[in-house]
């Protein structure tokens, strides 16, 4: 899954690769070197141009005119050679502020970011949860509820204690809020603004964005919490081949043997912690602009293990505009979350309709004993024999 994800967000997005080196080198006489009408048009295609030829041709300051010669002042630079400078980051650049991005005046990255995240990003994220809950809906006409097989026994086995349950919800509650107000911002312009207007859609984004900034640390806090309280109970093991080859048990009657977590259930919490791990840490990306640069350096490792040549993207730039790292964090934030929205769309559905008995673990923390038998009779034979041992012990011996 993650590898596919690399593929996405890098194929689609601006970033640019080594592919253009391999075709012939345009003839420029014509225009001194300069830039030609086949570079404008190939440009304007969204073709690869190698742009070498430009971003090298900012000025020799050795070659510098004297002070009283035409051009002396401009230190051997022509005012386009010093745009070029300026654009492609070469340029001795100083500012008042010192911060990471204060010296970088022009990239020109913003608008292939602008046009994938209105673009691909929205359109292929959107076809993503509706396509999730189309499928559930197919699924459940077609199988149904999952209902109880046996007769219930009127007792109850305690799943899930308070603090569990705690982290639970302080996790889906939080990431609940955390995708509303995402998708809010994303599709503000295309959507929003059209249905409600700007002024109406000015303060629901303000509000937004308070709320996803501020509930993010509840997400990171929750995340960690599950983590530490279930991590035990996830680990894989032999009882979860035998889960997955019958299927759960979801398309026929009977399931198999299961722990305190079905194999089903681990591939959620995995999903959830190793997704949600990356989410948080390109939000804090964002939270925090220009701290955190994360993508030079895993574009680096990428070309150094040969991952990016696998994929077939080239060798991917490893020198990155500090804006241009800001773009690929929320690219990726974006993404990332699109993918673990589809996947929680499946476990809310899992948990509630789609199966009888499931939600009680989450809100009383007890289930009916021959669900727990039916879907996680490991488990429930253990707190069984638990709690047998517990009341024998308590028994005054005669």
């Amino acid at each position: 899954m993650l590898r596919a994800l690399i593929a996405l967000m890098l194929t689609l997005s601006f970033i640019s690769t080594a592919h253009a080196q391999d075709a012939a080198t345009p003839d420029r006489s014509a225009t001194g070197g300069a830039q030609t009408l086949d570079d404008i048009l190939a440009r304007q295609r969204g073709e690869d141009v190698d742009n070498s030829f430009r971003s090298q041709a900012t000025g020799d300051p050795d070659s510098a005119a004297g002070m009283a010669d035409q051009l002396g002042t401009l230190g051997g630079a022509s005012d386009p050679e010093l745009w070029r400078a300026l654009r492609f980051g070469t340029a001795d650049v100083t500012a008042s502020n010192n911060g990471p991005a204060a010296t970088v005046l022009v990239q020109d990255g913003g608008m292939k970011w602008l046009q994938f995240r209105q673009g691909p990003l929205a359109t292929y994220g959107a076809y993503l949860l509706i396509g999730t809950l189309v499928l559930l809906a197919v699924f459940y006409l077609i199988r149904g509820r999952i209902k109880i097989d046996g007769e219930k026994t009127g007792r109850t086995l305690l799943r899930f204690k308070m603090i569990e349950r705690f982290g639970h919800w302080l996790l889906a509650g939080s990431f609940l809020l955390l995708g509303l107000t995402g998708l809010i911002s994303l599709f503000g312009r295309k959507v929003l603004i059209p249905a409600f207007g700007h002024e109406a859609f000015a303060f629901l984004a303000v509000g937004s964005k308070w709320v996803h900034n501020n509930v993010s640390w509840a997400f990171m806090l929750g995340l960690v919490m599950i983590f530490i309280m279930w991590v035990i109970h996830n680990l894989p093991d032999r009882t979860d081949i035998n889960w997955l080859l019958k299927g759960g048990g979801i398309f026929s009657k009977g399931h198999p043997p299961a722990k305190k977590f079905n194999a089903g259930q681990k591939l959620i919490f995995w999903s959830v912690i190793v997704l949600g791990t990356s989410i948080s840490v390109s939000g804090l990306a964002l939270l925090f602009p220009f701290e955190i640069n994360m993508f030079a350096a895993t574009f680096a490792k990428l070309n150094a293990f040969g991952i990016s040549g696998a994929l077939g993207l080239g060798e991917l730039r490893e020198t990155l505009a500090p804006h241009e790292e800001m773009q690929y964090a929320q690219l990726w934030h974006a993404i990332v979350s699109f993918v673990l929205m589809a996947i929680i769309f499946a476990h809310i559905y899992i948990g509630t309709v789609g199966m009888e008995g499931a939600a009680d673990a989450m809100t009383s923390g007890e289930v009916e004993e021959q669900w727990a038998r039916e879907h996680h009779s490991i488990w429930a034979d253990e707190v069984t024999a638990h709690d047998e041992t517990q009341r024998a012990n308590a028994t005054p011996a005669q």
